[in-house]
């Protein structure tokens, strides 16, 4: 049983640890944190596999797992504010540094910091298309409807690009 387990687990990360550590990057913006959370998905992923009985994709099975440990990160980091020690004060980042950044690394920022916000449920769809997944696939990891993904999609891509463009209406292009 361990021995088809292990191969499980090697296949699994030998396909989606990429995808596992991009998730992972884009839940947590802290990076020994993300790698933290990147290094619970994979032991959630291996405890889980024990339960694995190929009643659907082993890709499904990764994500699914991968997504509801993101989930529950998420929700113990809404619980409380972040503390920080009075030690670490001075090397926290200074205000308006913004400018600093290079265009698209600003970008990218900005829509991870959107990403983040969104409820759990929209996040892991967003990521989701964004790893490019379909919507039936997506639908099968979130156990939303795949016409409830596709909606979920179009209305975050519209909320994103209300944000770069504020004077934009983007449902007036309909």
């Amino acid at each position: 049983m361990t021995e088809a387990i292990e191969q499980l687990y090697r296949q699994a990360g030998a396909q989606f640890a990429p995808a596992l550590a991009r998730l992972a990057r884009s839940v947590e913006r802290d990076a020994d944190k993300a790698c933290d959370l990147e290094q619970e998905m994979h032991c959630a992923l291996w405890r889980s596999l024990a339960r694995f009985e190929g009643q659907c994709a082993l890709k499904t099975w990764v994500y699914r797992v991968a997504h509801n440990v993101a989930a529950d990160h998420i929700a113990r980091a809404v619980r409380g504010p972040r503390r920080v020690p009075l030690e670490e004060i001075e090397a926290l980042p200074s205000p308006g540094n913004i400018e600093a950044e290079a265009g698209d690394a600003l970008v990218l920022a900005q829509v991870g910091e959107l990403i983040r916000r969104l409820p759990p449920v929209d996040m892991q769809v967003i990521v989701l298309w964004l790893e490019g997944e379909t919507a039936a696939a997506i639908a099968e990891i979130t156990g939303l409807s795949p016409g409830a993904v596709n909606v979920r999609v179009h209305r975050i891509k519209a909320l994103l690009a209300r944000h770069f463009n504020p004077d934009e209406n983007p449902e007036s292009d309909a």
